[in-house]
């Protein structure tokens, strides 16, 4: 868990949009204009939670928002920031929590934090999503590296901050620049097929060509599956590059069986990276002297699957993940439970105190 919150400054929020509710519920930025027009300004407590056992992501940029979104507009073309007049308590990054549990309060004037709820709680539905699908895969790994490998499933807007969520919850590399920058790492990635056929298909010039370029930047890995013969192709490029490979990943489509397992099939299911493949990877690679050739396994991976893998001792060394773990969801709820010093709430709610909270400054 970070010891200390992202600042707003992180976020590069487009603040001018969020004071007018551009990204808001209509409804809620009506109801800032009423207030404000009624001159009407009950002191409320809002109090957020949501219905799962997760980890809570997305609570320092929800704190960002209300620091630069919260507010009023002065009359003059101006804003008056409304943050100081606001106490607000939170949770932390990455912090377990419970369903029904309170992870944020917000108490002040409603009038100046009425439009914001929209977007707070998408930040915290969001990337409380992630880290705890990211956070269910690392635990299935037992400690084996999880790539996060997303990027290419979803709007690449949602990049930066999915990033950290993921990179918060154990997930040991990204796959973009943008994922990575709210730490100040870099994109990972692998030898890629779009490289392979743009040298005709030859894997190991491919791989030749980018190890030569990048091997001083980063762990070279290969996808070894182009021919669908990954044992050869394994081989191949661990002859050719020798100590400059850190890995090889096996990628095998879901519809097709590598030739490798042609004449073992019957026993079990052969389609995609299944755990014979690994093992007839890792024996020839081994019995090659290239030991020291890790395996990243992809494909179609979730907790689930990982889960299998690791019981069976399968000779995994790494496992990239994708879109499993940006379904889902992790919803949250926002409800006013407190007006005026004096608790009032819809049905069904009430005040929740949570001495976990922490005043956020």
């Amino acid at each position: 868990m970070p010891e200390t919150r992202l600042d707003p400054e992180v976020f590069r929020l487009p603040v001018e949009r969020l004071r007018r509710g551009y990204y808001s519920d209509a409804y809620l930025v009506t109801t800032k204009r009423l207030l404000e027009e009624q001159d009407h300004h009950p002191r409320v407590l809002m109090q957020v939670f949501q219905k799962e056992q997760s980890l809570l992501g997305g609570i320092d940029e929800a704190i960002a928002v209300l620091k630069l979104g919260a507010g009023h507009d002065d009359g003059a073309g101006g804003w008056v920031d409304g943050w100081d007049q606001l106490e607000v308590r939170a949770l932390r990054e990455n912090d377990p929590i419970s369903p029904y549990e309170t992870v944020l309060t917000i108490e002040g004037d409603y009038a100046q934090f009425a439009h914001l709820e929209t977007v707070y709680l998408g930040s915290l539905a969001r990337r409380s999503l992630i880290m705890r699908n990211v956070s269910a895969v690392v635990r299935a790994a037992r400690g084996k590296p999880i790539f996060y490998f997303p990027a290419r499933h979803d709007h690449w807007l949602v990049q930066t901050g999915d990033g950290w969520a993921a990179h918060v919850a154990g997930a040991i590399g990204v796959s973009t620049d943008a994922q990575a920058s709210w730490w100040g790492g870099r994109g990972i990635g692998t030898v890629p097929h779009g490289l392979i056929a743009a040298y005709d298909g030859d894997t190991v010039r491919a791989a030749e060509v980018y190890a030569k370029r990048f091997h001083e930047e980063m762990n070279i890995t290969v996808l070894v599956d182009w021919d669908n013969d990954s044992v050869r192709t394994a081989l191949a490029v661990a002859d050719a590059l020798g100590p400059t490979l850190w890995g090889v990943r096996l990628d095998t489509a879901e519809t097709l069986v590598d030739s490798a397992l042609w004449g073992e099939m019957g026993g079990f299911d052969p389609r995609g990276v299944n755990p014979q493949l690994v093992e007839k990877v890792r024996s020839a690679l081994d019995a090659g002297g290239f030991e020291q050739v890790r395996i990243v396994a992809s494909g179609g991976f979730d907790a689930e699957r990982i889960e299998w893998f690791e019981a069976a001792s399968v000779p995994v060394d790494a496992y990239g993940v994708g879109s499993s773990l940006i379904r889902g969801k992790n919803d949250y709820t926002a409800d006013v439970v407190i007006v005026n010093g004096r608790p009032c709430s819809k049905v069904g709610r009430r005040f929740s105190p949570n001495p976990r909270l922490e005043l956020a400054e």
